[in-house]
């Protein structure tokens, strides 16, 4: 009896949504994206904010990007991401469709769709690519969980009222609830 088989999308897919469709293609599968939330959207800019003065007041190398931006981790036609925050230090990956390779931060907000992608199946994926680091702010629980990947340290979970120390700079702390004030 043969085996079900499941539709292989690539990322010529993905551009071939219709216009205002957001997706992410992670191993072929297609995940749609819903639109994000005020909440969420003051949350990402006030965390963006944060970093990109930071770099610019310390003559940083590091360039902050927002979503929507491309993200292409890996160099095959199946998996092409869009985390809310990415922060890239290599000038090189930076070309004209987004990110080629992986971002050295990656900060995602949780947003109730996108839960068990963001504690799961993107955790596993952005320590696989190399990304260097990894935060899911999580407004519902008020929480950040923070993964360290290059120091292979075991996730921390951070409250909003406590400070968060980022690993990609050492001097940079954020304190979540600061930010949304």
């Amino acid at each position: 009896m043969p085996l079900l088989s499941k539709k292989i999308y690539t990322i010529k897919d993905i551009y071939s949504l219709p216009d205002g469709q957001h997706a992410e293609l992670i191993d072929g599968q297609i995940y749609d994206m819903t639109p994000p939330t005020p909440s969420h959207q003051r949350i990402r800019f006030a965390i963006s904010q944060k970093i990109a003065d930071y770099i610019e007041t310390h003559g940083g190398k590091c360039e902050v990007f927002p979503a929507p931006f491309a993200v292409f981790l890996i160099d095959d036609d199946k998996t092409y991401v869009e985390p809310d925050i990415s922060v890239i230090c290599d000038q090189n990956k930076i070309s004209d469709r987004g990110c080629e390779g992986a971002p050295d931060w990656i900060i995602e907000i949780v947003s109730p769709s996108s839960r068990r992608m963001d504690y799961y199946k993107k955790n596993s994926l952005y320590a696989d690519a190399g990304v260097r680091e990894y935060w899911i702010v999580d407004p519902l629980k008020e929480r950040t969980m923070v993964c360290n990947f290059e120091e292979n340290d075991s996730p921390m979970i951070i409250s909003f009222d406590q400070a968060v120390q980022s690993g990609i700079y050492d001097d940079l702390k954020i304190i979540i609830n600061d930010l949304l004030k």
